[in-house]
């Protein structure tokens, strides 16, 4: 099974992934900056101490792993552009290594205008996200544009309203607009974005999962 280099394995949908990647048979190597708050074991986890926006920290992750699987994001405090700059060191490390595909994970407000049909309700929630977070959409826009640039292959799972309701085991796979609801719960999102370890039909997409 490959090795995965993870960032944001602290954060619910991070750590749910990790849970469930550790367990399908997959070695996981993740940055965190703060290893007491990692409550798993297991034989196949190597925790590295870093902050994703210290490229030293990043490169000891990215070394000797086949792929990347990015779900940090903004806390309280967070700076400006943290996801934009994490990701430029992420993808400097993968130049340096030679690994070759990265997936990102980022909310429905980052346009996809290829694919997505954004209904009224849609545009309205953009709009608020505009006014009320401009610095997460923005800081999600430029990271779109750095991986973009990048020469990798990458995919950016987007989601809408996140909860922690039981896993439905089931969801769908659209577009903002297009066979899309409202909210999902993070424990599926995080099978999602293990499946789309081996399978690689959105690479340069968004596709928007939702139950």
């Amino acid at each position: 099974m490959q090795k995965i280099a993870l960032f944001g394995a602290t954060g619910v949908t991070g750590r749910l992934f990790m849970e469930k990647a550790l367990k399908a048979g997959y070695s996981i190597k993740a940055l965190v900056r703060s290893p007491n708050k990692v409550r798993v074991h297991h034989e196949n986890l190597e925790i590295v101490k870093g902050d994703v926006l210290e490229l030293v920290d990043v490169l000891k992750t990215v070394k000797d792993v086949a792929i990347v699987v990015s779900l940090f994001g903004h806390v309280k405090g967070s700076p400006e552009w943290l996801q934009t700059n994490g990701t430029a060191n992420i993808l400097e490390g993968m130049k340096r290594y030679n690994v070759e595909r990265i997936i990102s994970l980022s909310g429905g407000g980052l346009p996809f205008p290829a694919r997505d049909q954004p209904k009224f309700a849609d545009k309205m929630i953009r709009a608020i996200m505009k006014l009320v977070v401009p610095k997460i959409l923005n800081d999600a826009i430029s990271h779109h544009e750095v991986l973009l640039s990048s020469g990798v292959k990458w995919v950016i799972v987007r989601g809408p309203r996140l909860t922690n309701d039981p896993p439905k085991g089931t969801y769908r796979v659209g577009w903002v607009g297009v066979n899309s609801s409202t909210k999902i719960s993070r424990a599926d999102l995080a099978d999602f974005i293990l499946t789309q370890v081996e399978d690689e039909q959105y690479n340069f997409q968004m596709p928007f999962v939702s139950n």
